[in-house]
């Protein structure tokens, strides 16, 4: 097995969600087998910005469901998408 990148989308609720909050959440749910390589803001419309949050994590059964869990479950988080994993 190797190690996996996974990159997400996560849409806060709306606009007044901080999202500087949010992002030191995420550095707390991480599971013990997942590195967080970077958590970037991204403009969607109209003032409303997503994270896209990359992880490094070990190929293994599950996939990325405790991780998106976790991340779903932070107040102010609308939804979290997995946009791609790719074996490194």
């Amino acid at each position: 097995m190797g190690d996996v990148a996974v990159r997400m989308r996560v849409m806060p609720e709306s606009i007044e969600v901080d999202l500087a909050q949010i992002k030191e959440k995420i550095r707390g749910v991480i599971p013990p087998y997942t590195r967080l390589h970077a958590v970037e803001e991204m403009p969607v419309a109209f003032g409303l910005k997503a994270l896209i949050v990359v992880a490094i994590m070990g190929d293994r059964a599950g996939g990325t469901e405790e991780l998106e869990s976790n991340i779903g479950k932070i107040p102010g988080v609308e939804s979290v998408v997995v946009e791609e994993v790719g074996l490194l």
